[in-house]
């Protein structure tokens, strides 16, 4: 059972047992340019795992408001929660 606080439509619908899971643990985008990341999140709209806003680059909300892919989950260890970059919402699961 998901524990909701603030949420949206798009937290809303998400079911944390159908999750994108990551296909591997680094931002796809910082591999390219050999830059570094801080922590690491995966778009629930396409499966693309790139980094925080901690991170230098910002590659999670450059990637949610390029495409309008909105929701992402953490990728850390022991961290069970989506995101909603569009409503600035949370959803601890």
């Amino acid at each position: 059972m998901a524990l909701k606080n603030k949420t949206c439509e798009h937290l809303n619908t998400f079911e944390p047992e159908h999750k994108m899971a990551p296909k591997g643990y680094e931002c796809e985008e910082c591999i390219k340019t050999g830059d570094q990341w801080v922590h690491l999140r995966t778009c629930q709209q396409c499966g693309t795992t790139l980094c925080c806003d901690s991170s230098t680059n910002k590659h999670a909300s450059t990637h949610a408001r390029t495409y309008a892919h909105p929701t992402v989950i953490s990728v850390e260890p022991n961290e069970n929660w989506a995101w909603c970059y569009e409503h600035r919402t949370f959803l601890r699961f």
